[in-house]
């Protein structure tokens, strides 16, 4: 073990050093960088300063010296890839240098006046100081500001994708290490922010705090495109440590922590244990500890684990196991230092320390660095001084390699995914061509943000740019429109005969109103005239290229305006206000209905009537009617059959549903029901509320209308048993089109563009034409319907025992048998009782245009029926929404491989699934707002992460959510969802290096997975089942050379394009992309 410290090691002064405040040292181990209080950055070769002994020294010692900030610089680090360098000082500013490959233009030349305008040649000294010139080209990338107060400390993930730094204001900021644009800004801590450490695993950093405590966030590494928009859920706070600190002074400069390179403990600065000062080591996972490191006269301000593990002994002498292995007996080391201006030195399985060094400075010490190896040790005083420790062989244990590492790593879910040695010149061209689209999606988001790009870019609907009118509105109805199909963009049939002159560009729909605002002449005070200057941002013509993290369909499913498409993404940490308008009251007691206004009496003659019945303390009896609450009306006793009551009818017990496993409500008798025509938005049936009203309420009017009047009352003829007809009608535009009478009450309507339907309360289903012509006679059913919806030809109903029935009204057939729903209401978990029990209530049941149905279940599930397996199937649950990092967002680096389609897709074709997905997404959100399970869920699975055995349970609930995502939308053949979808998981397949699932998957895009046994369209197969037309690549057999819809050449040369710049899958890789000509641009 020897000291070095060489004189020309430090920034000098005119009168003395400059107080030095950090240090660090690069990943290949050859340079180290070194910040002081004159503002300079300097950078020194680390080969000079170990050969600092032998004289002369014939090497360059200073590199380079940078000049950026206005004041004191507190710190500086180089990342973890060796690319980037990071200062920040007092100036409130973080500067981030890259080193250019050419060698630098000129000088650095003092403060002196007079030589400011002089340019030497680069070997020249530099004039008006006694630096030597430098000799690498250090020059500044970006200037990052985002601090309100000093900069303290900075940190480096362990993958270089993000920078962080924290300082006087309490704020920790979170920048991208790809875009260097501010992700998050933090603001847990309530005082100082003075240290920061990275967990070598990357999945926590942890930040130290005046405050008295440590805070440690857990991150998922972001990807080159995210924004802050995608990260809003990302680096969420998971613990707070304050007991090691409740004490510890708040003298201290820095809290400069440390965390183990086996990713098991923090070492924290400034601790206290009792009345004297110490270094908390804290556990990973339980983040608690009681071992602390005593010996330390004054406060520690900094402590260094070395990046490399050891062993006692030399590695080739250590035991191993049977399967070759070395048994597990490495330690760390650790170095601590403080304004005690000792330096002390500990291995783990020492209880004393292993070195200490006394008055080591003048004045206190400020940062340590360690080398790569792991043999060497830099520290910096505040006294200006600068000083090399050099370990001996054996002298702290003998270092092992780094692949043990990543074995004690593993156990955390970490990996140095990307980081293995290329395969070959092709797998280089390869891994080019993979990033050059990420790097061309973050310039391009970039010039966004900079306001470079005015232009609109053409609408690319699956992958063919397509000319698409300016309208915002999507109608099912008559008149112009534009429809989505499948993410494809076509005109409606209104449209179809116009001439095709806006195919050839693209009109802005605000560019008259721009102009007219640009020209706007607005009148001063004084008289004269002026054009009003217009912001910049007020218009803007162009779609923006920033990425969205809600997963939105190929076209928006709002519906007539509303606001259905989530704003924000799920934060399931706040709680969720259901309740009705009115609040609290108004959910107990309901709210208050107004007192009938008799016609020609609107001055309030019937409250004259109530007032007049409630004298003497008497209260009158008021009777709750559709059009308001009135005087409760005498009626004589009829002798014969009592009348049903109109609140409970109907009244009469189904025999089925006495036998029955399933029981769900039957919707009352109302006395009108009114259904708008235009209820389809991509591809699914919406609901559209009923309506009730009174013969004289005309506040409700549409193009075309729906509608029936059930018989209220006692019957014309005064016979209970009697009842008048009910009265259907369809209007257009309050102009009658046809009418109908029925001998029973109706309880559901509903209707499109081609046919009306309606449901009876004993279980009959009539049918007509839009011109009122009856399609089919009545269809009867085992109980009474509780759900009617329809789409396009096809028609569902759903009775009261849980039957579901799916009608082709067009070739008067059905897809399949009906079919219960009792096995999505977890019929499997309840025995036959002789009582009822609870079961998730049936919040909507949709059909998509193959006419498969759609349910949503009150606890959050989602489910779609197969008719060609006869099975239903959980597309969509509460599990995925806490467990997934995929949950409500969409990967925007997936925008970034736009692929040209190659087989000519029909546009005239039905709109298959689209946004079926997201739709059964949206509502388990929702439900799981309104229900509040996710905040159990979550915290199960926050305490499950941090026992063992459950490391990547994110990581591997995350890959099947992409898993189940992609098998949903094959079955519903959403081919612009699973197109989506597969790009997302081809991409996490490659981050989480299972080479396993990217060779299966290849083999399955390319078809040479399974073999041919599904036979061609129309071959009878496995027992006369046949390829309908229709399902052609639902499936991943070789019989077609489509999946779900698109060439599996298109699909495997944009996975391909993704997985290409993972090194360690290039074995995998290279082979196809040869194949299908990508590194030769074919």
């Amino acid at each position: 073990m020897k000291f070095i410290r060489p004189v020309w090691l430090s920034h000098q002064g005119e009168k003395k050093d400059f107080e030095v405040y950090s240090c660090h040292v690069s990943p290949d181990g050859t340079r180290l960088v070194t910040a002081a209080g004159d503002g300079h950055v300097r950078i020194w070769s680390t080969e000079a300063i170990y050969d600092a002994e032998d004289l002369p020294c014939s090497k360059p010692k200073q590199l380079a010296s940078m000049s950026y900030h206005s004041g004191t610089i507190h710190t500086v680090r180089f990342s973890s890839n060796g690319r980037f360098l990071a200062s920040g000082a007092d100036d409130k500013i973080v500067c981030v240098y890259i080193l250019d490959p050419t060698p630098p233009s000129h000088t650095t030349f003092g403060k002196s006046k007079a030589y400011r305008n002089v340019r030497w040649a680069v070997l020249t000294p530099c004039i008006g100081t006694n630096e030597a010139p430098p000799v690498e080209n250090w020059r500044i990338f970006r200037r990052l500001i985002g601090h309100d107060n000093d900069v303290q400390d900075l940190g480096w993930s362990y993958d270089s994708s993000i920078l962080v730094s924290v300082g006087l204001d309490s704020k920790v900021v979170v920048w991208s290490g790809h875009t260097f644009e501010k992700l998050k800004s933090i603001s847990s801590h309530m005082s100082h922010v003075k240290g920061l450490t990275f967990d070598p695993a990357n999945k926590y950093f942890a930040t130290a705090s005046d405050d008295r405590t440590i805070k440690v966030f857990r991150f998922t590494p972001p990807g080159p495109n995210s924004s802050a928009h995608d990260q809003m859920n990302n680096f969420m706070l998971e613990t707070t440590i304050n007991a090691p600190f409740a004490a510890s002074p708040l003298t201290t400069y820095f809290r400069r922590c440390s965390w183990s390179p086996d990713g098991n403990h923090i070492a924290a600065a400034n601790a206290v244990n009792g009345p004297v000062s110490s270094v908390a080591i804290i556990n990973r996972g339980s983040w608690d500890g009681d071992i602390h490191l005593i010996g330390h006269e004054g406060p520690v301000e900094v402590c260094a684990f070395s990046p490399r593990l050891f062993s006692k002994q030399p590695v080739e002498t250590l035991p191993k196991g049977a399967n070759g292995q070395y048994l597990p007996q490495f330690v760390t080391v650790i170095a601590c230092a403080g304004q005690d201006k000792a330096l002390s030195v500990w291995i783990t399985s020492n209880p004393r320390p292993l070195v200490i060094t006394q008055d080591l400075a003048v004045k206190s010490i400020s940062d340590l660095a360690w080398s790569p190896d792991g043999r060497n040790l830099f520290v910096t005083s505040l006294d200006g001084s600068i000083i090399a420790v050099m370990f001996g062989e054996g002298e702290i244990g003998y270092s092992v390699s780094l692949d043990e590492n990543e074995k004690a790593l593993s156990k955390f879910g970490a990996g140095r995914k990307g980081a293995g040695i290329v395969e070959g010149p092709n797998a280089l061209l390869l891994e080019e061509k993979s990033k050059e689209g990420e790097m061309r999606g973050a310039e391009g988001r970039m010039g966004a943000l900079m306001g470079d790009s005015t232009k609109s870019p053409d609408t690319i609907a699956n992958g063919n740019s397509a000319p698409v009118r300016p309208t915002s509105i999507l109608n099912n109805g008559h008149g112009n429109s534009i429809e989505m199909r499948n993410g494809q963009t076509s005109l409606s049939k209104s449209d179809e005969s116009k001439p095709d002159s806006m195919s050839t560009e693209v009109t802005d729909p605000h560019a008259a109103e721009l102009e007219r605002l640009k020209s706007r002449i607005t009148i001063t005070k004084d008289g004269k005239k002026r054009i009003a200057p217009l912001t910049v941002s007020s218009f803007s013509s162009g779609e923006s290229s920033l990425p969205r993290s809600q997963l939105k369909s190929s076209a928006s499913y709002n519906h007539n305006g509303a606001n259905d498409i989530l704003q924000t993404t799920l934060d399931l940490s706040k709680p969720f206000d259901g309740l009705p308008k009115g609040g609290l009251p108004g959910l107990l007691l309901g709210n208050k209905r107004k007192l009938v206004v008799e016609e020609g009496n609107a001055d309030g003659h019937m409250s004259k009537k109530v007032a007049l019945a409630s004298r003497n303390g008497a209260i009158p009896i008021l009777s709750n009617t559709a059009n308001g609450t009135v005087l409760a009306q005498s009626q004589n006793l009829i002798s014969s059959q009592n009348v049903t009551p109109e609140f409970i009818r109907p009244a009469v017990t189904n025999p089925s549903l006495t036998v029955s496993q399933l029981r769900l409500a039957v919707p009352k008798v109302r006395a009108q029901i009114s259904r708008r025509l235009g209820n389809i938005v991509n591809g699914i049936a919406q609901d559209t509320a009923a309506l009730e009203s009174s013969s004289a309420d005309k506040s409700i009017q549409a193009d075309i209308m729906f509608e029936v009047r059930n018989p209220t009352g006692v019957s014309v003829t005064g016979r209970a048993e009697d009842r008048d007809p009910s009265r259907l009608s369809v209007t257009k535009k309050s102009q009658p089109v046809w009418q109908d009478f029925l001998p029973r009450s109706v309880l559901l309507l509903t209707g499109g563009h081609n046919f009306w339907a309606a449901a009876c309360e004993d279980g009959s289903i009539y049918v007509w034409t839009l011109a009122g012509r009856r399609l089919v006679s009545p269809l009867i059913l085992e109980s009474q319907p509780v759900i009617l919806e329809s789409l396009n030809w096809w028609l569902l109903c759903v009775s009261a025992v849980g039957m579901c029935y799916v009608w082709d009204i067009k070739t008067m057939s059905s897809p399949h048998p009906p079919v219960s729903l009792a096995p999505i209401l977890d019929i499997a978990t309840h025995t036959l009782q002789g009582h009822l029990t609870k079961a998730p209530a049936v919040t909507s049941a949709r059909l998509n245009s193959e006419g498969r149905i759609v349910i949503t279940l009150a606890n959050g599930d989602g489910f779609a029926y197969s008719p060609s397996m006869f099975v239903w199937q959980r597309l969509s649950e509460v599990w995925w929404a806490v467990g997934s990092q995929y949950w409500n967002s969409t990967d925007s680096s997936v925008g970034n491989l736009k692929q040209s389609m190659k087989n000519g897709d029909d546009q005239n074709t039905a709109n298959l699934s689209a946004g079926v997905i997201p739709y059964l997404e949206k509502s388990t959100t929702n439900e799981t707002l309104v229900r509040g399970r996710a905040n159990v869920l979550q915290r199960l699975i926050k305490q499950l992460l941090s026992r063992e055995g459950f490391e990547g349970l994110e990581s591997h609930v995350s890959v099947a959510h992409l898993e189940n995502r992609m098998a949903a939308a094959m079955t519903l053949g959403a081919k612009a969802e699973f197109q989506m979808y597969l790009y997302m998981y081809a991409k996490r397949l490659g981050a989480e290096g299972l080479k396993f699932k990217v060779d299966e998957l290849l083999r399955v895009l390319i078809g040479g997975m399974f073999e041919d046994t599904m036979g061609t369209i129309g071959d009878d197969v496995n027992g006369g089942a046949t390829i309908s037309p229709s399902t052609v690549g639902r499936s991943r057999s070789t019989a077609t050379d489509v999946l779900c819809g698109w060439p599996r050449q298109e699909l495997l040369k944009g996975v391909i394009l993704i997985l290409g710049k993972h090194r360690d899958l290039q074995r995998i890789t290279v082979p196809y992309a040869k194949l299908l000509g990508v590194i030769n641009d074919q």
